[in-house]
């Protein structure tokens, strides 16, 4: 039986804050016994099953296959073990491997040094049984493998996804400090909006929020945007079971949808580069963009969601300025998106408290490092004020 076949533990990560919205989806693709990490979930799958998770989820970082799991105690314990593993079932003669590593014990100084090890004792076996070995390097453009070692329990994977799944392909402008294509998904997602109602994005920069409502509305699966997967260089690799899956998710792609998604920045390069990016995704024509104020953005007189990503202010100075924006995002909530639910994500609840709206719910999130709040309010007329709104 092929190795692609057989199934084993399957843990896909993601950022902190995300896991429950990546079990969801991974719960919606038929995945049973979906346990949440830290960072992460846990299931059951193939190789195969990889494929499927690797082309549908929107807020997966990495697609893990546990090949193996021992005690090590120190790099040779790992090369010992690693060394015992049958490579020659995954990796072909003239492949190519990369390694990468989380490493907590205390018998290694330097992360770097247990991936050597681990392509050490592949290559020992490559060369033992076959005379030659395959190359390797830090590219993570064929076969990648993952090692979790933790005090003396380590675990090996194979890394099915490659590079990580967080950069959706789309992305060919980028303007500062762009919200990633992960976060923006959960961000939707942790809103409820599903393509039913209007999606309005004021500030939208580089387009990364509307683009991903676009690509949720239309059931659009990410993966359809990229080219190569750590999964295709794996031994067994299916390559028209790959074409099969791919063919019936365009298939399921909407061509169209009932409501508005409205995207608006007042910097033109910002419009230019949201503009390139949907082009891109393949979906420009779902967006409306404007070049304006946030606050001249149109609000069609319905329902929807209204999301901001402002910006959370480093400095002194640019949180005085700050201050009126937060403000003005406020009365552009009270005076234009009656009948709306509004989102401010922002990692500042300072700020956000001159908004000067009562918070219906306020999630975490992290961008990055910074610990942030997606701040939800409920725009119905003559919303309260409250002391501490945020």
């Amino acid at each position: 039986m092929s190795r692609f076949t057989q199934k084993s533990t399957i843990v896909i990560t993601c950022p902190k804050g995300i896991g429950p919205y990546l079990k969801k989806e991974v719960l919606a693709l038929g995945f049973p016994d979906v346990f949440e990490l830290t960072a992460g979930v846990e299931t059951a799958g193939t190789l195969e099953d990889a494929m499927t998770l690797n082309l549908s989820l929107r807020t997966a970082h990495r697609v893990l296959y546990l090949v193996a799991a021992f005690d090590a105690h120190t790099p040779d314990d790992l090369y010992d073990q690693t060394a015992r593993l049958p490579w020659e079932d995954y990796i072909a003669t003239d492949g190519y491997i990369s390694v990468t590593s989380s490493v907590d014990t205390h018998t290694v100084r330097d992360p770097r040094f247990v991936n050597l090890r681990c392509k050490d004792a592949i290559a020992d076996r490559f060369m033992e049984i076959f005379g030659v070995r395959p190359d390797s390097g830090p590219n993570r453009h064929r076969t990648v493998l993952h090692i979790f070692w933790q005090n003396s329990h380590c675990r090996i994977y194979i890394d099915s996804s490659g590079e990580p799944l967080a950069r959706h392909g789309y992305r060919k402008i980028s303007l500062k400090a762009p919200m990633q294509e992960t976060l923006a998904a959960a961000t939707i997602l942790a809103t409820g909006w599903n393509g039913d109602g209007h999606f309005i994005n004021p500030m939208c920069g580089s387009g990364t929020l509307a683009i991903e409502a676009a690509l949720i509305a239309v059931q659009k699966v990410p993966g359809l945007l990229r080219t190569n997967f750590g999964f295709m260089h794996v031994k067994g690799f299916d390559a028209l079971a790959w074409k099969n899956l791919r063919r019936e998710a365009r298939m399921r792609t909407k061509k169209s949808m009932q409501w508005k998604i409205i995207a608006s920045d007042i910097k033109h390069d910002a419009i230019h580069a949201a503009k390139k990016n949907a082009m891109t995704a393949g979906v420009a024509h779902l967006i409306d963009f404007y070049t304006c104020d946030f606050s001249k953005t149109p609000v069609p007189s319905d329902h929807g969601v209204i999301v901001l990503n402002p910006e959370y202010g480093e400095r002194l100075g640019q949180i005085t300025h700050l201050k009126d924006t937060y403000r003005a995002i406020g009365d552009f909530f009270k005076q234009k998106c009656t009948g709306y639910r509004g989102f401010i994500f922002t990692g500042n609840l300072t700020l956000a408290k001159h908004v000067g709206l009562r918070t219906t719910r306020r999630q975490p999130f992290f961008n990055s490092n910074i610990e942030c709040r997606l701040l939800e309010y409920d725009l119905y007329p003559g919303s309260r004020k409250t002391k501490h709104p945020a």
